[in-house]
């Protein structure tokens, strides 16, 4: 329990961060807000006298402090204003598509670690050899492919060619396949990469030696012991980029049309709806945040020296 009061303090200032930068951003960006809501509200060329009443009631002609204050308090009252598009609450569009960029996310973390744990694996056991060169090659590949070529491929393939999957949208398992495959290429690649590095390491550890003279199958001592010491840094790479993903997929939502929160921030940058923005930023922070305190709690059950507050040597 004081591992995690600790961790979760210190994720307090960066949460306090993102929402300063969140707002940072509205204060940042060109334009006016007022004249964009004004415009989006059938004024086409709003007068002075209309943009300056409308700032007034969006209390634009504030001190900065004081309207961050203002915007903080109902940020943290779950507010997060509403959208000049939908003129819908920020907070529910962002709920309301937050399930379809988290099953997509679910499922490239499921792919990339099926990729790259088991495939890291081997490719530390047969070390020099040809699987292991040509993991290592097919890893450098994965890196190197951008993702939106990557999806574009995909689709000349699996929808337009051989007719299995469908091109785009949002609905069945079906429809996650490919963005899903083309998020989890780069990351699987590094796991591959990771995996082999971090289990060569403890493999020439002496601890292993010992393993070996009492006679343990080669299998059991990499799952049972290898493996273990070895997932560390595993789960820093997970955690990260499970976090990372959910405010990372915009353009793989854009070309499949997924309508998560990375498509509707999408739209709200393309049309300059500034609480739309703002929203993404903290809302897609505090995931992260989250998501990097379940890591750290992670850490702690795998290797109990952490969570007594030791360090690994």
């Amino acid at each position: 329990m004081a591992y995690f009061i600790r961790r979760l303090a210190a994720a307090v200032p960066v949460l306090i961060g993102i929402t300063f930068i969140a707002f940072a951003l509205s204060v940042a960006s060109p334009g006016d807000p007022a004249v964009e809501l004004l415009s989006m509200n059938g004024f086409s060329q709003p007068t002075e006298e209309q943009i300056a009443l409308k700032r007034e009631e969006m209390g634009l002609n504030d001190p900065l402090l004081i309207q961050y204050g203002h915007w903080l308090s109902k940020a943290l009252q779950g507010d997060l204003g509403t959208s000049y598009m939908t003129k819908e609450s920020v907070s529910g569009e962002l709920l309301r598509r937050l399930p379809a960029t988290l099953s997509l996310s679910l499922l490239a973390v499921l792919f990339a670690v099926l990729l790259g744990v088991p495939s890291g694996m081997l490719m530390a056991i047969r070390r020099n050899r040809l699987f292991d060169h040509i993991g290592r090659a097919l890893a450098l590949i994965l890196v190197s492919i951008p993702g939106f070529w990557l999806a574009i491929m995909l689709i000349a393939l699996w929808s337009e060619k051989l007719q299995l999957l469908p091109t785009s949208g949002y609905g069945t398992w079906k429809h996650l396949l490919m963005p899903a495959a083309v998020l989890a290429s780069g990351t699987g690649a590094i796991l591959m990469r990771l995996t082999r590095a971090a289990l060569l390491e403890e493999l020439n550890k002496d601890y292993m030696l010992t393993a070996r003279a009492k006679g343990l199958r080669e299998s059991f001592i990499v799952l049972r012991h290898a493996l273990r010491n070895a997932c560390i840094p595993l789960l820093t790479v997970i955690g990260s980029y499970f976090g990372a993903i959910v405010g990372g997929s915009v353009i793989v939502e854009v070309i499949f049309a997924v309508p998560g929160i990375g498509r509707f921030a999408m739209d709200g940058i393309f049309r300059r709806d500034y609480p739309v923005i703002q929203g993404y930023v903290v809302f897609t922070g505090l995931i992260y945040v989250l998501f990097n305190l379940a890591t750290d709690l992670c850490y702690g059950l795998a290797h109990p020296q952490i969570r007594l507050g030791g360090k690994l040597r």
